[in-house]
């Protein structure tokens, strides 16, 4: 039976597109959501009615609702939500302009629950759906320079673990996934981005994370056509996960990180369970 997908963040060469394009690769219909839909008409065209592109930015409430009414009006419901819209910033924890940091949030996390608590009522009427929210590695394992990016990121994974729990009694599943470096479009902008750290002991540093991204713009290993594969093929497995990294680097920083961090757990295990009261 042909799905009913919604996806948020389509631009041409990003990721969004490419769940799009699987998904229309199986045979299911797409609604995309963009900020600039003009960019996808030459796009949308090929596929005829199979997809829906719709004016939305995640940061509008009103769109948002207005966006998901459409979706549902269209193709009858959303089987399928994919919560792909975000981009990164990077600066200091201590330096970074604080308009950017409340910005970032507002897209990366607050965004993800607006769209998610508009799809749900549809989903919880007809008792089945699917919500697959587009964390990063960056979401388990924080680093210098990215630190407010890696938190809007553990927020959506700290939500998702909490919302995979509240509606698998209606029938809906939640997936957290973790791309790592994949070759899409979000990398391009850095090098049109100087440093704008007004904290000079960290200017250095933040030069080093700005190179790193654009010297690799282009490159990344990852392909977003086959993680988008790997995300559907996820889906459908008997016992789904309930997170899926993206990428040999991204799996394997995430494994090392995690295992670390329990073995820095385990080595105060005594210190731990000291701060009971005595039996």
């Amino acid at each position: 039976m042909s799905r009913r997908w919604f996806i948020t963040g389509g631009t041409p060469g990003g990721f969004g597109v490419a769940y799009a394009e699987t998904a229309l690769e199986a045979g299911d219909r797409v609604v995309l959501t963009s900020r600039r839909p003009q960019e996808l008409t030459a796009w949308a065209g090929a596929y005829g009615d199979r997809v829906l592109v719709v004016a939305m930015d995640v940061t509008d409430p009103a769109q948002v609702r207005q966006a998901v009414h459409s979706a549902e009006e269209h193709f009858g419901g959303i089987d399928i939500l994919v919560n792909n819209a975000g981009r990164g910033w990077y600066g200091s924890i201590e330096g970074m302009d604080e308009s950017t940091l409340r910005s970032m949030f507002e897209l990366n996390f607050f965004g993800v629950l607006s769209v998610t608590r508009a799809a749900l009522p549809g989903m919880r009427a007809r008792g089945d759906g699917w919500i697959v929210n587009v964390s990063s590695v960056a979401g388990l394992v924080a680093a210098p320079g990215f630190g407010y990016y890696s938190a809007t990121k553990f927020a959506i994974e700290a939500v998702t673990e909490t919302l995979r729990d509240e509606v698998a009694a209606q029938g809906i599943s939640v997936l957290a996934v973790e791309p790592g470096a994949f070759r899409t479009n979000a990398y391009a902008g850095f090098a049109d981005e100087p440093v704008a750290e007004p904290i000079p002991e960290y200017h250095d540093m933040l030069e080093q994370v700005r190179a790193t991204f654009v010297d690799m713009d282009g490159t990344q290993p990852g392909d977003p056509h086959r993680g988008a594969r790997a995300v559907i093929a996820a889906m459908a497995q008997d016992s789904p996960p309930r997170r899926l990294i993206l990428g040999n680097s991204g799996y394997d920083a995430v494994v090392d990180t995690l295992e670390s961090a329990l073995a820095d757990i385990r080595a105060n295990e005594t210190l731990s369970r000291s701060a009971d009261f005595p039996d």
